[in-house]
């Protein structure tokens, strides 16, 4: 991945022959590694190894036609303007005269407008109004590219001129006009253009809702100061912050003083306020219910979650899925084709009836009719739509790649703790040997402070709710990957962890293996404490933990299977724990006592078994295999580095979600293959059947108006899906 990458804003796009011509002189720039431009939010995402200066890309942009600026704000803020329905209308009310004499013929009456009004309503029309089309073709020409606008200026430009030739030729007499066919064309693509533009709007809505959370102000309390509401930009980390009840919460951080119910609905997907106490995390752009909260700064800014979200999703959707490639490939040649086209249109049926009006007429509706918007707007609409309704759900795609993948997923993958169970076990069990139950917790506790392991947590929690001997304070803390820790403490070696980690040693386990099957065989996590000296290790302890399962995960497993999607879970616990809980979610494959590069493993395994994995996990040792996996989905509950290694991240912990995210992906991808379908039928067929003179070109421009608008609005039904409530 390119180390620099920026975002610009361009304007004057208007099919998928602009996104092509456009990454072309990007990719010209030096420097630029990447350049991925997206019609639906009017952007381009550049990569580039070292920095490169804005104006470079500027001018690149500028040579191939269009105009480019700096992301000030974000383009899902950009809103069709007001003077684009305004023209709509005055084109409309201009051209509305044209038509009656047309419709009149279909109930039988004979009305001629006259030629000089014919020509007085339909001029603003074709040079005013439709000012924009011949600025954006020309542009075009002057690059040696074609585009949807040259098309339409083409087009119209040639009804327009026929009419004006057979208004002053002497000759002609009352010849029939084609001043309707022209006005009428441009106002239907300016209200198709107009209508595009609101609903590019409407699939953006995520990402402007997710910018709605941003906070402007903070109130901080520091230290001799009375509270003050400062810029959000001034929050430092470490600040006291206070939210007061109905506010949106400000920063990222810990809660020190004070209780509330916060709304994360936005952010977590979740529909219920959660119940935040001292010690609780609390994530910026959330809403305090009933209570005044006193909140530790942990991040601000760019560092926030909300504002990661934002980057994901704006990230989701201005990648290219790689389905795209066909229609890039499509849009290098479809508008000169287009022209050749038309050009045979009007040499044949000149040479066949030696009616060149009507060869011309013909030749018109294949240029009209011929819009490649459709194809540009497929794909991107879709995937913005997709994974914009996925956010609002509490479900971050990072990548057009991993929504794809995600739709061809056969196996599931499950990390045990976090994942399918709470991963807050509890410390249910400390058999002792030859030492005093307490001095052992002593002992183990002193090891596991400063540890964010689930397992030591619930040692710590176990040691503060027996609040007897004083707290030991270990040194020297070395992590065994896969087996447990080493320390130093009150003057002994220490050694906490798996029996592998035992066994490694030379640790003798005889005296409690027996109870320590049975508690394994009863779901129990084991660990083992032993004292690591210079005359050889000995057993101090057996702790055993209990997890249970989270409330869904039955579910979720269930909905998988009910999808042919096969499941599996990987976990370094042991053999007993591991199929304890396989049985009570109703998992057949179970690997256990794994070290994280055996997950891995397990997943290539899969993987040359042809299987198209997805790998679910939330800790640092999940992170190579959901590296390794085809489509990794973290939780957010778990670890940042178990989230940037994943494509998918779900905000909050819960198994249902992991089915949803599939879902979302069929979903979105169905959407997409209907786009692709009609956006190519339309011009598979639209096109022959004008270069036969079966359309007329009213009919034409309608259609080529209303195809853009259609794919938009089929990709739009995307925002009506809830994920599967249990």
């Amino acid at each position: 991945m390119s180390q620099f990458q920026q975002t610009v804003r361009i304007e004057g796009m208007s099919c998928a022959s602009c996104v092509r011509r456009v990454e072309k002189a990007l990719a010209t720039v030096p420097g630029v590694a990447h350049a991925a431009v997206n019609l639906a939010t009017e952007t381009a995402r550049v990569d580039s190894d070292a920095p490169v200066a804005f104006a470079a890309l500027q001018q690149a942009i500028g040579k191939a036609g269009y105009t480019a600026s700096e992301l000030a704000a974000p383009a899902a803020d950009s809103a069709p303007r007001i003077s684009e329905g305004l023209a709509v209308i005055l084109s409309a009310i201009l051209s509305a005269p044209l038509v009656v004499p047309m419709v009149a013929e279909w109930f039988g009456l004979h009305v001629m407008m006259p030629a000089w009004l014919q020509w007085l309503l339909a001029t603003p029309v074709q040079f005013i109004f439709g000012a924009r089309f011949y600025r954006a073709g020309w542009k075009a020409v002057k690059a040696r590219a074609g585009n949807m606008d040259l098309l339409v200026a083409l087009g119209t430009s040639a009804a327009y001129g026929l009419s004006v030739y057979l208004a002053l030729s002497p000759s002609q007499g009352m010849a029939h006009l084609y001043f309707e066919a022209s006005a009428v064309v441009l106002t239907l693509v300016l209200l198709g253009k107009w209508l595009e533009a609101r609903a590019k709007r409407q699939t953006a809505s995520a990402i402007r809702a997710l910018q709605d959370l941003r906070p402007v102000t903070a109130r901080v309390r520091r230290e001799g100061e009375s509270d003050a509401d400062l810029p959000i930009e001034q929050v430092r980390v470490g600040d006291i912050v206070v939210i007061r009840a109905g506010e949106r919460v400000a920063v990222d951080g810990e809660v020190v003083d004070g209780a509330s119910h916060v709304d994360e609905s936005l952010i977590t997907g979740e529909s219920l306020p959660v119940a935040k106490h001292a010690g609780d995390r609390v994530t910026g752009g959330a809403i305090n219910g009933e209570g005044l909260l006193l909140v530790r700064t942990s991040a601000t800014g760019a560092e926030t979650t909300l504002s990661r979200i934002i980057r994901l999703v704006e990230d989701a959707q201005s990648a290219k899925a790689p389905v795209q490639k066909l229609v890039d490939q499509v849009a290098a040649v479809f508008v000169p084709v287009v022209l050749v086209i038309a050009v045979l249109t009007f040499i044949g049926w000149w040479m066949v009836s030696g009616n060149a009006e009507q060869a011309l007429i013909n030749a018109v509706v294949v240029m009209v009719i011929a819009c490649p918007c459709a194809l540009g707007l497929a794909t991107p609409a879709a995937i913005m739509a997709g994974t914009g309704v996925a956010a609002r759900h509490g479900i971050l795609i990072k990548d057009a790649e991993a929504l794809e993948m995600a739709r061809q997923v056969d196996t599931v993958v499950f990390d045990k703790t976090g994942t399918l169970t709470q991963g807050k076990p509890v410390l249910a069990q400390l058999l002792p040997n030859g030492i005093a139950r307490e001095r052992a917790l002593q002992l183990a506790a002193a090891i596991q402070r400063g540890s964010e392991h689930s397992l030591a947590r619930a040692v710590l929690d176990a040691e503060t709710a027996a609040g007897g001997a004083a707290q030991l304070t270990a040194s020297a803390v070395t992590t065994l990957a896969g087996r447990g820790l080493a320390a130093q403490a009150d003057g002994m070696g220490l050694l906490l962890g798996s029996g592998r980690l035992m066994a490694e040693r030379g640790v003798d386990l005889a005296s409690l293996q027996q109870r320590a099957a049975e508690l394994e065989a009863q779901g129990h996590t084991i660990s083992w404490l032993a004292e690591a000296g210079a005359g050889g290790a000995r057993l101090l302890a057996l702790l055993a933990f209990a997890d249970q399962p989270k409330p869904h995960a039955r579910a979720a497993v269930e909905r998988l299977h009910a999808r042919g999607i096969a499941t599996v879970m990987l976990t370094g616990d042991n053999a007993g724990s591991a199929q304890t809980v396989a049985q009570a979610l109703g998992i057949g494959h179970v690997e256990a006592n794994l070290l994280p590069a055996d997950k891995t493993t397990v997943i290539a395994k899969l993987k040359e078994e042809g299987k198209r994995v997805a790998m679910v996990g939330d800790g640092i040792n999940d992170a190579p295999a959901l590296a390794a996996a085809h489509v990794g989905i973290a939780m957010a509950t778990g670890t940042d580095v178990a989230m940037n290694a994943a494509g998918i991240t779900l905000m909050r912990g819960e198994p249902l979600l992991v089915a949803d995210a599939i879902d979302i992906s069929h979903r979105t991808f169905s959407k997409i293959r209907q786009n692709l379908f009609w956006a190519f039928i339309y011009n598979v067929a639209g096109i022959p059947l004008a270069a036969l003179g079966m359309l007329n070109p009213l009919l034409a421009g309608a259609a080529m108006a209303f195809s853009s608008v259609s794919v938009i609005s089929n990709a739009l039904l995307l925002r009506s899906w809830q994920p599967s409530k249990e």
